[in-house]
Formats: structure tokens, sequence, C-alpha cells
């Protein structure tokens, strides 16, 4: 019998408010039909790709960044751990394959999807909802997800309670070595006054 896993904060609160994921997606859903630009991450992901690559999107939510990058050509895999995001994808953003899956358990050769992708992307403040237990195995499975010369993109948030440095620590025992550190998903050069970071890390 495995160990267990600490739970996510998503999860705890799904369980609080049965009704958050769905109020999740159709937020995203509103303001795609208001015309918000939602498509910044997968800009950035798509210029550090070659043409059709294949991207792991972990944490995918309802595929808002998978999405687009399959819409780009790319071959897409998302995973998260909720079910009614993973649903909403399917809907929305028919063609990838979205899975349900915890990432701290991430091992999709398993189920003969295989591994080696070219580039992970990891949006939306996901490294903020894991459990801080949690934090160091996904970024090790992540690792073991990537193709040697493949690339991981982190995004998330200050005042999370996640710090930066902290962060940047835990992805150098993941196997994971910065590539370039930025402050937006549109090339902002990060700095120590940044209230947001993303991350491109390659496998050390």
């Amino acid at each position: 019998m495995g160990r267990m896993v600490d739970q996510s904060a998503w999860v705890q609160m799904t369980q609080d408010n049965p009704g958050h994921s769905a109020a999740y997606v159709q937020r995203f859903r509103t303001m795609a039909r208001q015309g918000a630009d939602l498509g910044g991450e997968a800009r950035l992901v798509d210029a550090l790709l070659p043409r059709r690559a294949r991207v792991l999107d972990a944490g995918c939510g309802p595929g808002r960044v998978g999405g687009r990058l399959a819409a780009a050509g790319h071959d897409v895999v998302g995973v998260d751990v909720d079910p009614v995001l993973i649903a909403a994808a399917e809907e929305d953003h028919p063609g990838p394959r979205w899975l349900v899956g915890d990432l701290a358990e991430l091992d999709l050769p398993a189920g003969g999807v295989a591994a080696g992708f070219d580039a992970i992307v990891c949006a939306g403040n996901v490294m903020t909802f894991l459990a801080p237990s949690t934090r160091v195995p996904v970024l090790e499975r992540l690792r073991a997800h990537v193709a040697p010369d493949g690339r991981a993109a982190i995004g998330f948030g200050a005042g999370r309670g996640y710090v930066f440095d902290d962060f940047l620590a835990d992805a150098r025992t993941g196997g994971w070595t910065p590539d370039l550190l930025l402050a937006t998903w549109d090339l902002r050069p990060f700095t120590p006054s940044s209230d947001f970071l993303v991350a491109v890390l390659r496998p050390a």
C-alpha cells in the first residue's frame, strides 16, 4: 500500500465548497466571452518550442493554456486533480488528452502516455496550491517527464505562502536549474521587488 499524499489546498477548497470548481470554470468562460486576453502563458511556452512539440500542462485546470497550445499545433497532455475542471477542459478544448491525476504521484507512462515532453507548463498559481510536503515530489515528478533538452515554465504570485527563493531551492532539489527568471508571462525581467515569478527551468 502506497503512502498517503497530503491534500492540496485546492482539494480542500472543493471539499469545503462543492460549487467552487464550477464557479471557477464559469468565471473564465465569462472572461473569454468578454474578450479577455487569456493566452499569455501559452504564447510564452509556444515561443520555447519547435513546431508540433509535446507539451505537458501540469495542473491544467479547464484547459485554458493547453487548449491554446494544441490550437497552435502542439501535442498536449493535461493533468489536473479536479475532475470538474478536466470535464470543462474536455468540453471547451477537445483534442488534447485531459487526465485526472495528482501531480505528486504523476506517472504517465504507467497509463500508456510516454514521458519525454518538450515542455512542461505549470501556470495559474498551481504550485501555491500544493501541500508543502508535496512541492519537491511534484518537481521531481515533472523532472521525470521532461525530455533531456526540454524545459519547464512555472509561474505563480507572491503572497501565497510559497517564497520565491524557497521555490528555486526546491526546484534545484527536484532536479532543475533555472534558465531564465521573469516577472511576467510577457517577458518582463524578474527583480527582487517582483510580485510574480515565471521560472523557465531545464533539467540539471
